[in-house]
């Protein structure tokens, strides 16, 4: 393997989203990810969403370059396995809820003990403290108590889901962030290792950019309000003649007089009144009426046309279909040609982010479950016939 993380090697003690989007960022990047899935059926994300020939899309996704051992952590015998494992992990990835693992005996103080530098991301809906620790914790309900769900969607309409699991996604990438700070503690020779305790809903509330002293100081709740960005103007979402919409942000001062000047408006962009931010976001009413009055005059070919040459950064709202075909994201490589068991191609993302030297690489897609169990349990020094003595007693799969 190559890339940054080689000779990490990461143990991924999770399922479904926020613990496996985290592995499969290391896993890109060069890190050895030893996934454990229960026998029999594994991750439920292998049957989530949309199929091929018995398995999810999203699974060949999720877990591309991690090898996958089945093991029984009801088992005494699969557990040992486990610890054994940790003991050679630079990392431990897990998002069981709080206690969980120490309910099995892997808590941080057992594991820590085995291995004084391990890392160990702990990602649950509250974190590993507070008085809601032990409630479940899903990614929706990161979203609602994060404060993302409030602010997104119609204010006619009730508060709406993103689109994707965010919450999920944003205690992954925090996730990640922590380990590689506390890996750079323990690479450093600073300290041993640490938790990295990750709240879903702290994650989520981490983004929610001035939310907190806008309300203190002066009051105010942010809310939903569609495609505008209230108090940053202009910058909305507009109709076109086609039915289609195009997002314009002329928000900074001299993006807004080009983009006045665009549409035939030189008047407005020597208006004093709005000049600056502060005096546009007084007339946003105004301005938004203004701009869509010129862009249903156009399709969205045209508007952007008109834009792109006036230097205004305006784009249109892409489908995965328009994802697909665009030629900046193929140049980029953010569309990888696939093969899935038994042959079929499919097309995936592509790796973010894009390192100049070490960049990260796909090498294989999601494995069968316990696909790697004999290889990672040879690796540990246990022969062929200890390996089958196990699968027999349902320790392993």
């Amino acid at each position: 393997m190559s890339g940054p993380l080689s000779g990490i090697r990461v143990l991924e003690l999770g399922q479904l989203i926020a613990a496996p989007f985290a592995t499969r960022l290391m896993a890109e990047f060069g890190a050895e990810v030893i996934k454990v899935e229960a026998p029999g059926e594994g991750d439920p994300l292998r049957k989530w969403r949309k199929m091929h020939e018995g398995t999810s899309l999203w699974w060949y996704l999720q877990s591309r370059n991690k090898k996958s051992i089945a093991i029984n952590l009801k088992s005494p015998e699969g557990l040992d396995i486990v610890k054994q494992l940790a003991q050679s992990a630079d990392v431990v990835v897990e998002n069981f809820r709080p206690g969980g693992l120490e309910k099995l005996g892997l808590g941080w103080d057992v594991l820590s003990s085995l291995n004084p530098n391990l890392v160990m991301v702990r990602i649950s809906g509250y974190g590993q403290t507070g008085p809601y620790r032990d409630r479940p914790g899903f990614g929706a309900i990161g979203e609602s108590m994060g404060g993302i769900r409030f602010t997104t969607g119609s204010p006619e309409a009730p508060p709406a889901r993103v689109g994707v699991s965010i919450g999920d996604t944003l205690a992954s990438l925090h996730g990640v962030i922590g380990a590689l700070m506390a890996l750079l503690r323990v690479k450093t020779g600073q300290g041993a290792g640490q938790v990295i305790d990750v709240s879903l809903v702290e994650s989520v509330f981490n983004v929610m950019e001035s939310l907190v002293p806008e309300y203190d100081l002066l009051g105010e709740v942010r809310t939903r309000t569609g495609g505008a960005l209230p108090g940053i103007t202009p910058s909305n979402t507009y109709p076109t003649q086609d039915g289609g919409y195009v997002v314009i942000a002329g928000n900074s001062d001299p993006i807004f007089r080009r983009l006045m000047t665009a549409i035939g408006r030189p008047d407005l962009a020597e208006d004093p009144a709005l000049r600056n931010n502060e005096g546009r976001s007084k007339q946003s009413a105004l301005l938004d009426a203004t701009i869509a009055d010129w862009s249903k005059t156009k399709t969205v070919e045209e508007a952007l046309a008109v834009l792109d040459a006036a230097d205004v950064p305006a784009g249109r709202i892409y489908s995965v279909a328009d994802i697909v075909a665009d030629p900046h994201y193929q140049a980029r490589e953010m569309i990888l040609q696939a093969e899935l068991p038994g042959g079929t191609q499919v097309k995936m993302p592509g790796i973010v982010p894009k390192l100049s030297d070490t960049p990260g690489e796909v090498r294989w897609q999601g494995p069968a479950l316990g696909a790697h169990t004999d290889a990672v349990l040879g690796e540990l020094g246990l022969d062929p016939a200890r390996i089958a003595a196990l699968r027999e007693k349902g320790a392993v799969a």
